[in-house]
């Protein structure tokens, strides 16, 4: 058991965004991963959605159609990787859980076969484990947009009138998914980013929208450190 002195080390990015339908997933993802440069790839759920941004500048598509199970999603990370990609943005990763094939239908179908809604989860939780080794464990950065619920309170004002407040937004993925994930920014209607989640430091009580400059300030925290160990492929295994 060796006790050593604690240095930060060169890294890859691991974000995740979450925010309602129109508020810019793509757009932002497609903006950030520009300025963290290189080789772009894009994991398209949304229908050819992805298509929709080509002016913004150069990047490749793999299209993912139903049913959207964990295993496509790790082959078509592993297929970035083995072609050279810097960054894979996955767009979006709530069709993993709550679309056509994935996960919640997955073991929706296996309670039904056995009458156990419990103990379905065995079948699954090995299947969103290994989707989530291989966002962790990639030597691309990781880009992952979620689709997210915004949630409201009603609540009397000062003036004893009822109003309704937002309190936060709920990514539609496994719960505590975000928690894998360095960074989490909420994007709201308005185009405007948060972060629920920073382990850089960088984004604390900062509102902004999300574009190149972002993904520049995150690459030159990304690249602040000591190079890591190379790993050999016996060691991954």
């Amino acid at each position: 058991m060796e006790i050593r002195k604690a240095e930060r080390k060169r890294s890859k990015l691991r974000l995740g965004i979450a925010a309602p339908s129109g508020a810019g997933k793509t757009y932002s993802a497609l903006l950030l991963a520009f300025g963290l440069g290189g080789k772009i790839g894009l994991i398209d759920t949304e229908h050819g959605s992805g298509d929709l941004y080509a002016h913004l500048g150069d990047y490749a598509i793999i299209n993912i159609e139903a049913p959207y199970t964990a295993k496509k999603y790790t082959d078509a990370i592993h297929a970035f990787e083995a072609a050279g990609y810097s960054t894979v943005i996955i767009d979006s990763l709530s069709h993993a859980w709550a679309g056509e094939g994935g996960l919640l239908d997955k073991q929706g179908k296996v309670a039904d076969k056995t009458g156990n809604s419990y103990t379905a989860w065995r079948q699954v939780t090995p299947d969103h484990n290994s989707l989530v080794d291989a966002m962790l464990q990639s030597s691309c950065h990781i880009i992952a947009t979620m689709r997210s619920k915004q949630e409201y309170v009603q609540e009397k004002n000062d003036q004893g009138k009822s109003i309704v407040r937002k309190v936060g937004m709920a990514p539609v993925q496994r719960d505590s998914l975000e928690y894998e994930f360095g960074v989490m920014f909420d994007i709201d209607m308005n185009h405007i980013a948060s972060a629920s989640k920073d382990r850089t430091s960088l984004f604390d009580g900062r509102y902004f929208k999300i574009g190149k400059d972002i993904g520049i300030e995150l690459l030159d925290w990304l690249e602040t450190g000591v190079e890591p160990p190379k790993t050999t492929p016996a060691e991954l295994n």
